[in-house]
């Protein structure tokens, strides 16, 4: 007999001595992100609403206080005067239609801040020959008195010392010493006007010094303007010849020496870009550009107070409303998005105050829009979710496959949403780019909360008593 023998079969299994090591550092770390995410959105929230934990806070003694960094809302919502001009370019040279849009820009910004409204806007919209003045002033102001202003063509002239300004300075100097106010109309100006203005000057540009380099600004007169001037700057040499436009100083430059054939330099501490500020001011009092009111619209104070609150009470019954029927038809998975989404909202409130956005009603909309899409994206994750619990899997595989295969459609729709936003804020008005801006941070805000935070939230069940009654999830 033939005998033999078979080597024997050894099945090595894993080593799970620290299996459960792992599983427990997995959930430290769920519990980790979700601590975190919590945390943040507290923190968030002291900033978003300082007023109300400044009220708490008051309570205990000694305690520090949040600043308080109130929303920027638009004219929609604290009224004001909202003017759009259109630009005549017809006298200016289409190589020049940038700066000189640049330079009306500052002289309408310099008006409008004579009215102390803090969240005033002045843009340029447009291109070429066909562009428009956007003038938004918020606040209780005279619409008629803003138009006058605005469309006032800038004036633009030289002046120099009077002859007794030693004595002018003196008696400004004694009204300052002794504490008074100044007599009726301000101090005495040293200034006179001479008859120089901008009607003479053909153009002002930037030049540069060949040594330094530094750059230094170039002036241009026509025949009867260097004739002005040779006769100004001849007597006026080693005294500061003064540029006023629209009656604010912009410069002092000394007269080193008579200047004749209409062509003057002006030298000093200029930074290149306050050498290009000084030639914008210089340029539009040169060739104005005129400006024809096209529009005006008018919100009063109180109906922008109205706008806000009825605004307020649409997005609070409709966050209610969301609540019900994600708790209704999902049950703790509802529960949970309503938690991330709350977060959402915190989060998103936070960007646009740190970023100092400007709230309007369609930028309202654009938030409800957004909060619309993120509790879109956390119903087709959910129902992915029962799909796979109904067929027999384990809590765990159920919900990370609900995540894996809901995400490509949660992706195409915010995307194709994102693509909609950037077109809307690229050739739209300053109105519906608000809407835009706020959808699109909106968008990006809940695709975080939604793939990332509610995720980890369903991860806080696998493993417990929670995740075998069927019915919380189903």
């Amino acid at each position: 007999m033939v005998s033999f023998s078979l080597p024997l079969l050894r099945l090595s299994l894993p080593d799970c001595s620290k299996c459960g090591n792992v599983v427990r550092m997995q959930r430290w770390r769920v519990v980790s992100i979700v601590a975190l995410a919590l945390l943040a959105g507290v923190a968030a929230g002291f900033f978003v609403f300082p007023e109300q934990v400044n009220l708490r806070l008051a309570k205990l003694p000694g305690s520090p206080q949040v600043p308080v960094i109130p929303f920027r809302l638009g004219l929609d919502l604290q009224g004001g005067v909202h003017l759009v001009y259109e630009a005549d370019l017809s006298r200016v040279d289409s190589a020049d239609y940038d700066s000189a849009t640049e330079g009306l820009r500052d002289i309408i910004e310099r008006r409008v801040n004579i009215f102390g409204a803090k969240e005033s806007v002045v843009q340029i919209e447009g291109g070429g020959d066909d562009r428009r003045l956007i003038v938004e002033i918020a606040g209780a102001v005279d619409a008629g008195e803003a138009i006058e202003m605005i469309g006032r063509a800038p004036f633009l002239e030289f002046r120099e010392l009077k002859r007794d300004y030693e004595e002018i300075v003196q008696r400004n100097q004694q009204v300052l010493e002794s504490g008074e106010d100044p007599p009726a109309g301000g101090f005495e100006n040293i200034y006179v006007s001479t008859q120089l203005n901008g009607s003479f000057l053909q153009r002002a540009e930037v030049g540069f010094e060949q040594v330094t380099q530094s750059p230094n600004i170039l002036l241009t007169f026509n025949d009867e303007g260097a004739r002005l001037f040779q006769e100004i700057t001849g007597r006026n040499v080693g005294k500061p010849l003064a540029i006023f436009l629209d009656n604010e100083l912009l410069e002092e430059p000394v007269v080193r020496g008579e200047i004749s054939g209409g062509k003057a330099q002006i030298t000093g501490q200029f930074t290149l870009e306050e050498a290009r500020q000084f030639v914008r001011d210089l340029n539009a009092g040169a060739v104005p550009v005129s400006i024809s009111l096209l529009s005006q619209q008018t919100v009063g104070p109180t109906l922008g107070k109205v706008s806000l609150a009825q605004s307020l009470k649409a997005g609070i019954i409709g966050f209610f409303l969301v609540v019900a029927f994600m708790i209704a038809f999902y049950r703790v998975p509802g529960a949970l998005a309503i938690l991330t989404l709350s977060l959402y909202g915190v989060f998103l409130l936070f960007l646009l105050k740190i970023f100092g956005l400007t709230f309007t009603l369609a930028g309202i909309a654009g938030i409800i829009l957004s909060i619309g899409m993120a509790v879109d994206a956390n119903i087709l994750i959910f129902s992915r979710f029962r799909e796979e619990m109904d067929e027999g899997k384990s809590f765990s595989v159920s919900m990370e496959e609900g995540f894996r295969r809901a995400w490509p459609s949660i992706r195409d729709g915010n995307v194709t949403t994102l693509l909609a936003a950037f077109i809307l804020f690229w050739f739209g008005t300053s109105f519906v780019q608000g809407f835009a801006l706020t959808l699109a941070v909106g968008i990006f805000v809940s695709m975080f909360s939604a793939i990332f935070v509610t995720k980890n939230f369903m991860r806080l069940f696998i493993n417990t008593r929670l995740e075998k009654i069927a019915w919380l999830w189903k």
